[in-house]
Order: structure tokens, then C-alpha cells, then sequence
């Protein structure tokens, strides 16, 4: 498998590239797609082949016709990858090459390493008729979206996933739309705060929360909130000076750290906590902080992407749940509690595109279970046969009179 072969061959030039975008040292994208690349490759034959189904119904005669269903490629792929897990965001590519699509892969122009240590590799391991990577920013991709597609996959913001379909709608090309969201944790008064704790340093140090699943806002009750914000505290204050932490990315750009920095000018709300380091504009740094918030806080408008993280206070558990329901549905939502009808309520109650409890992220990295939102955070979904069932039509056949199908 040429995917094999360039991912082990060049795993180091891979991390080293993505490293240089994004400081980010302790998750390989490379490990993640090369298990999906295993996975395919044993599943393949099995994925790819004719499925004969029982035949029944008046107009059908059991005797003399037979029915099947035929995997076949939809024809030429588009996926469009984010800056944030630029590789491991691309790993839809092997189960759409695998169904037997061409795939046209343009990464972001905001890692530029990686971006052109990519296309370099793909050039020599791919005949560029079967994959190909098309490097630039805003220009090369409008001029991509004029060409016609049989599907595009897009990672990346609901802005952005509104004129991609728009662009598309006039050849009728099918779109799966991973976006993101304001993605609430639920602190209950029955929740364990030091399975939370390691839950939020985890998702804030792993590329510096810069993750479309990421803990977006904290919501709790009055009574929770100084036990939330002096466990969370204890927990940040032990890495001491955070940006001589191994683990922890840095903001991808200067647009998207001056971002950050202004929703921290522009709040009302009042910075409970600040974790150890100083903000760094030459360093695109920025040290975790807690911030207590309003509902109508400029903190609660947009999705943060970030190491700030708002805390939010409503009276009770039926309030969380009627603010969550009020804003657009998240990709993610999680919940830290002991009480199981809460979470029973928690889960029915809400709608997003996938739920941990008492854990954050979880979800979202499980072998086996689709990935992808709903409304505003995305439509489709991926991750292992659910990629390659998106990148394939599933075409009836039946065959009459006796004959039947040889392959």
C-alpha cells in the first residue's frame, strides 16, 4: 500500500512538519491514520464486495431472480482538511481511495510545513490521476470548488461550510460538513472534580484547546463553581510556567491569537484564574484562563478555539440543559456527575454530534463509532466503514430469468 509506505517511511517528517506549524509534540497524527490504513486493508475485500440479499416480495420470484447490493465509487473526492490536525483530519482519504475514488486533497494554507511536505510526499508515492494534493489558500480553493465534484468532505467553520455548499449547489454535489461549536460540560454537584480536572488540563494542553471537540464553556450551579474553579486552579498551577510545557501547542497564527487576546479585551467577564507563563505574541502563547462569565458575555457568541475557557452559572441542572437547548446544537457535549437519571436526561435531552460523560473528547476518538455533527456543526459522518460508506454508492441490482452475477 503506497499510504502504508509514506506514512512509515516518513512518519518523522510528518510530526516534524506539523511540530513546526503547531508545536505540537504529543499526539502523531501519523499513528491515528496509519491504524485506519491497517483497519482498511483487512476490511477492504470484505467492504468493497457484492452483497447478495434474500429475495421476497410479489413482484420477485425466488426461484429464478437474485438481488444484490454493489458497493461502487462515487468517481472524484475533494476533501478540504483543517489546520488544527491537519493529517489526521485528511484520514478520510484511505477509505475513499479504497473504495475506489480519485481524491483531491487541499490542506490549509496555516501550516504551511505540512502542507507542502505532503505534497511533495504524495506526489512521489501517487500517480496524481488517483491522488493528488492542491497546495494554496482562499484563491486555489474557490477556483477548486468551480470544478465538479461527486463529493467534498470539509473540515473546518460554519461560515466557511456555507459558501462551500453554495459554490457546489450548481452541480448538485453531495457534501459532508465536519464544523464545530460551542461545546458545553455540565458540572453537577455530584461530579467527581478530580476525573474533571484531568479531563480539562488533558483537552486544554492538546494543541493548546485548539480542537474542534474541545470543552468549550464550563456551565455549573453557584454552589459548584469555587470548588470547579479551585480544582481546576490546583490542577494547572502544578505544571507551573506553561510554556515550558512539553505537551502544550502553541496558537496556530497571528490572526487567531490577536483573536483570542481581543475576546479577552472585549469580556465583561471576570478572570477568576490564570494559569502559570506570560502572553506571548512572538510566542503565540497563551497560558490557560478562567474566566466567570454572562450568559450575553462576548465569550458566549462564537466558538473560542482556544486556552480561555468561560465558566458559565445557571441555577440547576433543568437550566444547563435549557441554555444548551437554546444555541445552535455542538458537535460535543459532556457532563461530570454521579447521578444516572441526570444523565439519562442529559443525553436524551440535548442534541449534538456525540456525548462523553465523565470524560472528555472520548467519544469522538472511539474505533467503531461514527464521528460528525448535526445542524449547525456539521452533516454526514466518518471513521472507519461510516468514510467509506461516504465515499460509496450502495447500487441495487436485481437479475432475472436465472442469470446471475459472476464477480
Amino acid at each position: 500500500s503506497p499510504s502504508r509506505t509514506l506514512l512509515t517511511e516518513h512518519k518523522k517528517d510528518i510530526d516534524d512538519a506539523i511540530f513546526s506549524d503547531l508545536h505540537r509534540s504529543t499526539s502523531s497524527d501519523v499513528d491515528f491514520v496509519l491504524s485506519e490504513v491497517e483497519t482498511t486493508l483487512k476490511k477492504m475485500d470484505e467492504w468493497t464486495a457484492p452483497r447478495k440479499i434474500a429475495v421476497s416480495g410479489p413482484q420477485l420470484c425466488a426461484d429464478s431472480d437474485s438481488l444484490y447490493i454493489i458497493p461502487e465509487p462515487l468517481g472524484v473526492v475533494l476533501i478540504i482538511s483543517p489546520w488544527n490536525f491537519p493529517l489526521y483530519a485528511s484520514a478520510p482519504i484511505v477509505q475513499a481511495l479504497a473504495a475506489g475514488n480519485t481524491v483531491i486533497l487541499k490542506p490549509s494554507e496555516l501550516v504551511p510545513t505540512f502542507s507542502s511536505v505532503f505534497a511533495k510526499l504524495a506526489a512521489k508515492y501517487f500517480d496524481e490521476k488517483e491522488f493528488a494534493v492542491v497546495e494554496g489558500g482562499v484563491t486555489e480553493t474557490t477556483e477548486l470548488l468551480k470544478e465538479r465534484f461527486d463529493h467534498i468532505l470539509y473540515t473546518g467553520s460554519p461560515p466557511v461550510a456555507k459558501i462551500i455548499m453554495a459554490a457546489v449547489a450548481k452541480h448538485l454535489t453531495p457534501v459532508t460538513l465536519e464544523l464545530g461549536g460551542k461545546n458545553p460540560v455540565f458540572v453537577d454537584e455530584s461530579a467527581d472534580l478530580d476525573i474533571f480536572t484531568q479531563g480539562i488540563v488533558f483537552a486544554k494542553l492538546l494543541n493548546a484547546g485548539q480542537i474542534c471537540v474541545c470543552v468549550d464553556y464550563i456551565v455549573t450551579t453557584p454552589s459548584m463553581k469555587p470548588k470547579i474553579i479551585d480544582a481546576l486552579s490546583s490542577a494547572f498551577d502544578a505544571l507551573g510556567d506553561m510554556s515550558n510545557v512539553k505537551e502544550n501547542a502553541r496558537i496556530v497564527n497571528d490572526r487567531h491569537f490577536q483573536r483570542l487576546i481581543n475576546l479577552l479585551q472585549k469580556s465583561k467577564g471576570k478572570v477568576v484564574y490564570k494559569a502559570g507563563g506570560e502572553i506571548s505574541a512572538a510566542d503565540k502563547f497563551i497560558p490557560v484562563h478562567l474566566i466567570d462569565v454572562d450568559a450575553d458575555d462576548e465569550f458566549m457568541k462564537e466558538e473560542i478555539f482556544g486556552p480561555l475557557l468561560p465558566i458559565l452559572t445557571v441555577p440547576s441542572f433543568d437550566a444547563a440543559i435549557d441554555y444548551i437547548k437554546r444555541n445552535e446544537k455542538p458537535l460535543s457535549a459532556y457532563l461530570y456527575t454521579s447521578n444516572e437519571e441526570q444523565t439519562a436526561r442529559f443525553i436524551k435531552e440535548t442534541s449534538n454530534g456525540g456525548v462523553t460523560v465523565n470524560g472528555v473528547m472520548v467519544h469522538a476518538f472511539a474505533p467503531g463509532a461514527p464521528f460528525g455533527g448535526v445542524g449547525n456543526s456539521g452533516m454526514g459522518r466518518l471513521n472507519g466503514k461510516y468514510s467509506f460508506d461516504t465515499f460509496t454508492h450502495e447500487k441495487p441490482v436485481c437479475l432475472r430469468a436465472g442469470i446471475d452475477y459472476k464477480h
